[in-house]
């Protein structure tokens, strides 16, 4: 598109605008109106965040467990510490909490010490019986005497899942309904029920009652996630219009953006609504996102608008010339920002997937809100007054600028000198960094749910499954004494890694089998011998009672068996070591041709997720890079103001790099997107200043020096303030109760600031120190587009 070209269109546009005014606040509303009536479709997310492909072979191994075992974070556990809860009244009342809960139709059953029961030999019948360990409610304290003698000195198969017998801590396992794990009535449960029975149950006996398990987690996580959605737009709606206010100390103004960034959040909602994406931990960030993006479009729009009547005085006049002067510029500062968040569409992860195009239409909405509405408003608003325009003259803005031209003209080797090296510090930082892929790292760490989860990894090293199914490629080949022999050394290594819960499987029913075949003695507890197995199992057979057992560690064609521990919030490079560890003893002990044997669960997905996620980081930012380097080569048609233009957009990517390795803050889901999303705004500033920059050239006919300056005068100020807004508006991410958004927020803060200094000192020093290079009429062609047209003194008045 030519200059001319380009300029009609937007002069065309301006004319649209402006005559057609009522016709496009209707459909404004209506639009917003329509997108309202998609709120309703928008979901909160009951799900845990799957960071890789559907297809992907982790998800595809997971799956397959899911098919033969079905969900396996089904469970909730309720856990007590405490002495005095071995009493009557205490114990018999922990008993009728655990009883009520089976009442409800959303838990599929209950496990407590009033359901656990012993594996009796019945001699004359050659089977086993299950005999209750408590008949009745407890009346007396010897009775509870020898409860806690029988469980924790006689009957190690429940050691370590419904008590520890170290520490006397007891707990009830609640197993829900698969089918509603992942829907709203697992939070409704969780929230109205549970929750409430557990509150009045502390307040009643003054117990304090720990609640844990992966369906507890995820619901408050969730709900954390709502709750701070409010606080979010909130924070961001005050911080950006109170800096707003304080640029332009006009309440019309801060009026007007206000309405143009709060129309923004409405059309962001909507259009969640209507792709029926869900509302995760990524997609709440982004109706605030869209306010801090939105009002430096509304300080770039209604600056020129001011500006414009300070020099003529004719408000239809500026009006056009908002529009045709910065319709350019305003959409392709849209866009770049647009290309970096769009660039996670195609790491084939749903949740990055959802985030990128739900950001980069919200952003291209908030460009045509904001190049519509201000100044459409502003025709119907009176001319402005003196005091609307007295930012424009305010000392300190000259004195910044001052400041800008001395360091560039003076100080422009200590500006490069200063970039060097931060850049040589960042890059031992960026060699310290480390992956993080834990599912609770992130999690608020002041709430309740978060010490739970802390105590029941004292207690019971941790709460995430870990998973491993055993494939013995036959039917009934798990009972076979040779694969339990190979189950129980693999047990045993799981149990000498201090970060992973002593596991259950078929293994301890087998040995719970002896034990009780040899009348309870707890010596027995152990694999039968081959001579053994064969009337011992003679007894299981005849046992409808171990086969209700056998259902949770073993398939119905005796083909696969699952091991089960729970792992602690360790961090990826730990859990990769364990990972590799179990592997090396899984291959040793299960020879491949005749078993299959993998690794699976929630923990191990997320982390595999984390890595998956990182690995594409590169890639992810690389393409950013690539299309807005094109972008510039649209925009300037050179190859060498592309190079200068990346210089300053980089280092401060650098940095921020660096300063993660150094605070020891890790790449992880959170911090991953920080990268992208800081170069697709802060590449902003450069195109505002190179486009005033090369028109500078063509009016003082390739003077450099004059040039840069003009553009430094002229961009300086704007860039400065829109960078403030940004800083501030993405600080109130810090608010927020959740490890990963307060790291977002604060790195993007620091690099944006990093990035105006970057644009307004080391991009002009650039362009001086390479002015034989770049200052000529073949290396800075005509642009494909104008972003920021020539002066006209004769543009048309529209009415």
């Amino acid at each position: 598109m030519s200059k001319l070209s380009t300029k009609s269109f937007w002069e065309v546009v301006a004319r649209s605008i402006l005559r057609n005014k009522i016709i496009i606040l209707v459909l404004i509303v209506l639009a917003t109106f329509f997108l309202s009536t998609q709120w309703k479709n928008m979901r909160f997310t009951f799900t845990e965040a799957n960071l890789l492909p559907d297809d992907h072979e982790v998800n595809i191994t997971y799956n397959q467990f899911l098919n033969i075992f079905g969900e396996e974070g089904n469970l909730v556990v309720l856990g007590v510490k405490d002495p005095s809860l071995f009493t009557v009244e205490k114990l018999n009342a922990w008993n009728r909490l655990s009883e009520n809960f089976k009442s409800y139709d959303e838990v599929e059953t209950v496990l407590s010490i009033k359901d656990l029961q012993k594996l009796v030999k019945n001699t004359e019948k050659q089977k086993f019986d299950l005999q209750p360990f408590i008949t009745d409610y407890l009346t007396t304290l010897a009775e509870i005497d020898t409860l806690q003698q029988e469980l924790f000195q006689q009957y190690p198969f429940y050691d370590n899942f419904l008590f520890n017998k170290e520490t006397r801590t007891i707990r009830t396992a609640i197993y829900l309904k698969k089918d509603i794990v992942n829907t709203s009535i697992r939070k409704d449960f969780i929230i109205d029920i549970l929750q409430t029975e557990v509150d009045n149950f502390e307040r009643d006996y003054d117990l304090d009652v720990r609640v844990s398990g992966m369906p507890y987690i995820r619901t408050l996580n969730s709900q954390n996630i709502v709750d701070e959605i409010g606080l979010f737009i909130g924070a961001a709606l005050f911080v950006t219009s109170f800096i707003f206010f304080l640029f332009f100390r006009s309440f019309r103004a801060t009026l007007i953006a206000l309405v143009v960034v709060s129309f923004g959040v409405m059309w962001t909602f909507g259009i969640i609504g209507l792709l029926g994406y869900e509302i995760t931990v990524l997609t709440a960030l982004i109706p605030p996102l869209i306010i801090v993006i939105g009002i430096p479009n509304c300080i770039f729009l209604i600056n020129k608008y001011q500006q414009e009547v300070k020099d003529h005085g004719n408000k239809v006049r500026s009006l056009q010339r908002v529009i045709t002067k910065t319709g350019n510029a305003t959409l392709m500062t849209n866009a770049t920002t647009a290309v970096g968040f769009s660039t996670f569409i195609l790491t084939e992860s749903s949740l990055l997937n959802e985030f990128g195009v739900v950001a980069s239409l919200s952003i291209i909405a908030i460009f045509l809100l904001s190049i519509l509405i201000i100044p459409i408003i502003y025709t119907f608003l009176p001319f402005p007054k003196e005091r609307h325009l007295e930012h424009l003259n305010r000392r300190w803005t000259s004195g910044f600028v001052n400041w800008m031209q001395r360091m560039v003209k003076e100080r422009r080797i200590t500006i490069y000198i200063t970039a060097v090296s931060l850049l040589t510090v960042s890059l031992i930082g960026i060699y310290q960094i480390k992956i993080s892929g834990s599912l609770i790292e992130d999690m608020p760490q002041n709430t309740e749910f978060f010490n739970d989860i802390r105590f029941f990894e004292n207690e019971f090293n941790g709460i995430m499954p870990l998973e491993i199914m055993v494939d013995t490629k036959r039917k009934r080949g798990v009972m076979k004494l040779s694969t339990l022999k190979r189950m129980e050394e693999l047990e045993a290594h799981i149990i000498e890694t201090p970060q992973l819960s002593r596991p259950i499987s078929v293994v301890s029913l087998v040995k719970y089998s002896k034990q009780a075949y040899y009348n309870g003695n707890p010596k027995y507890y152990q694999l039968p011998t081959s001579q053994e197995n064969s009337f011992i199992l003679s007894y299981a057979k005849n046992s409808n009672t171990e086969a209700d057992l056998l259902q949770s560690f073993v398939d119905s064609t005796g083909r696969y068996a699952r091991i089960t521990t729970f792992m602690k919030d360790i961090g990826t490079d730990k859990m990769e070591r364990i990972e590799e560890d179990l592997q090396t003893e899984i291959n040793k002990l299960f020879p491949a041709e005749n078993y299959n044997v993998i690794m699976t669960g929630k923990a191990l997905v997320f982390q595999k997720g984390t890595n998956y996620l990182v690995k594409n980081l590169a890639i992810s930012l690389s393409l950013a890079i690539f299309l807005i380097a094109l972008f510039m080569a649209y925009l300037f048609r050179s190859f060498r103001m592309i190079v200068i233009s990346l210089i300053p957009n980089l280092l401060p990517l650098l940095i921020t790099a660096g300063l993660m390795g150094y605070l020891g803050v890790p790449l992880k889901p959170s911090t991953i997107l920080v990268f992208s999303i800081a170069f697709g705004i802060s590449v902003d500033d450069t195109i505002h200043f190179l486009a005033k920059y090369r028109q500078e050239l063509q009016v003082n006919k390739w003077k450099i020096k004059k040039s840069v300056y003009g553009a430094l005068r002229e961009t300086g100020v704007s860039m400065f303030y829109t960078s403030i807004v940004l800083f501030f508006g993405f600080s109130v991410f810090t608010l927020s109760s959740f490890g990963g958004t307060v790291a977002l927020g604060a790195l993007v803060s620091a690099t944006l600031l990093f990035a105006m200094l970057s644009n307004l000192l080391l991009l002009p020093s650039l362009l001086l120190s390479l002015e034989r290079s770049i200052a000529n009429k073949e290396t800075l062609k005509k642009p494909t587009i104008n972003i920021i047209p020539e002066e006209d003194d004769n543009d048309e008045n529209t009415n």
